[in-house]
């Protein structure tokens, strides 16, 4: 699990997992003195701190906002590999404010807004290259009985 706190620029990320306990539906009431023998249901944690930019991706955080989302793969989370990393700090600020405002013509002739960043940075004449590609999820395979 994944948890981002960001603010201006910067995020605050927290990388957890679930415990075994998590399964458990323990509704059981402790006293404070307690506390310390309560199993946890997460662990694992890795924190990590990072600028926006470095781990944005090109769509929304979520379906009915504008709220920025970020990439998925952990490994490229923590290293800073968004998808405007190679580009830049300049091209997310243009991107992001401009995010679904800006419309292109189709090649059959119809008018689109961009909410891609492949097409925004060749709408701008900028390099294409230079965008980090989005980490694919991979789909769980059926085993075959033969």
């Amino acid at each position: 699990m994944l948890v981002e706190f960001c603010q201006s620029t910067s995020c605050l990320g927290i990388v957890y997992s679930r415990t075994n306990a998590a399964s458990l539906n323990d509704t059981s009431m402790y006293q404070l003195s307690q506390l310390r023998s309560i199993a946890s249901v997460i662990g694992d944690f890795e924190f990590f701190i990072a600028e926006k930019w470095r781990i944005a991706s090109d769509k929304s955080g979520s379906g009915n906002t504008a709220n920025i989302g970020s990439i998925a793969k952990m490994s490229d989370l923590l290293k800073g590999n968004g998808m405007f990393s190679k580009l830049g700090e300049s091209w997310f600020d243009d991107y992001w404010m401009n995010y679904g405002k800006i419309t292109m013509t189709t090649e059959d002739g119809k008018t689109k807004k961009i909410t891609n960043l492949v097409d925004f940075v060749n709408y701008r004449g900028g390099d294409t290259s230079l965008i980090v590609p989005k980490a694919r999820k991979r789909k769980a395979r059926k085993k075959s009985d033969g």
